[in-house]
């Protein structure tokens, strides 16, 4: 408990300074710590924006500089995003190499930088944040403004749910009578945050309530889950089911399959070890790869998360949204049997 109050302490004081002395016109002045997590420090929920989405990246590894850079870019080009909030936790990169490699000058763009590679901190409800809606991304992740669009849409239509493209699931292992972390092809409790969306309210209760204290320190102390954690709260909230968007052309940088011959040599350095171990997971997507290091973790954390908040608040939902809907039949052509919207 100590341990993650110093942590938020650090975090703040740091901002602090940082926002005094920068004079970058991008990056807004924060609160102390001693009003950070008070509801009188975050903005009135009736003056915010209702159709506009404010994004947090967060950042960690130079070598992937040139990925945040583009993603900045075209999320910024999107009519609906309100603000783009870079939250850098790598402290040892000079401030220097991010002013030059990423695009500051833009007015809509803010640089973040962390004091500690923390996974909490992706979560910090920072009061500048003046959307009801906000999407917690990764820096290698490609999301279009169509597919983007109709992610938002859908939370709007549902803004007490996570909404989000990467599914897994809760399980119980009835042979071994405990909770593991897995996939499941038809159904899902948990959303990813490579790209998710969230009520603005939902980064409070995750920073702020003490109901979350434990947790949070757990996630410090594994340096994992905090999308798991994110969400138990909002279950544990009674937020709505996670809504799974079918879009296409989302890209996953981070995942070895997104590559060539999947070579592990060709992939950037991730935030973490999860990211890679999860996505050479998913490539087996079998009973076989719950024995692995990665998903033995994840499942300790629901387990540890069940324990600490006395109860198992994951719900499964079964379906996904699609953007649209096309026909399923089958024709023939060319001596092929290709879909009919392809038939002429």
């Amino acid at each position: 408990m100590h341990h993650h109050l110093s942590l938020f302490l650090c975090f703040l004081i740091s901002l602090h300074l940082y926002t005094s002395t920068s004079t970058s016109a991008t990056t807004p002045p924060l609160p102390t710590l001693t009003s950070s997590c008070s509801h009188s420090s975050q903005p009135d929920p009736l003056t915010l924006i209702p159709d506009r989405l404010t994004i947090l990246i967060s950042g960690h590894s130079p070598r992937r500089l040139p990925l945040l850079r583009r993603l900045i870019l075209s999320l910024s080009n999107h009519p609906s995003v309100h603000s783009i909030f870079i939250l850098w936790s790598n402290p040892s990169t000079p401030l220097s190499l991010l002013s030059s490699s990423l695009p500051l000058s833009l007015p809509s763009i803010s640089l973040i930088p962390l004091p500690s590679s923390s996974l909490n901190l992706r979560f910090f409800p920072l009061p500048a944040i003046r959307t009801r809606a906000v999407a917690v991304s990764d820096d290698d992740v490609s999301v279009p403004h169509k597919s983007l669009s109709f992610a938002l849409s859908l939370w709007q239509g549902s803004p007490t749910s996570l909404v989000g493209f990467f599914p897994r699931s809760h399980d119980l292992d009835i042979s071994q009578r405990t909770w593991i972390y897995t996939v499941h092809p038809d159904r899902f409790s948990i959303l990813l945050t490579k790209f998710l969306i969230l009520d603005r309210e939902y980064l409070w209760k995750y920073s702020c309530s003490e109901n979350y204290a434990k947790a949070r320190f757990h996630v410090d102390k594994e340096r994992n889950c905090e999308d798991i954690l994110m969400n138990f709260v909002v279950a544990m909230e009674g937020g709505g089911l996670p809504v799974l968007v079918d879009a296409g052309g989302i890209r996953d940088w981070g995942d070895p399959r997104n590559r060539v011959g999947g070579n592990l040599s060709d992939v950037a350095v991730s935030r973490n070890d999860s990211e890679m171990s999860e996505g050479v997971e998913v490539k087996k997507v079998g009973l076989s790869s719950r024995g692995e290091m990665h998903w033995r973790k994840r499942g300790e954390c629901i387990r540890e998360f069940h324990k600490l908040l006395g109860k198992m608040p994951l719900r499964y939902n079964y379906g996904k949204m699609v953007q649209e809907v096309r026909e399923q039949a089958l024709c023939r052509k060319g001596g092929r049997l290709v879909s009919c919207d392809h038939e002429e």
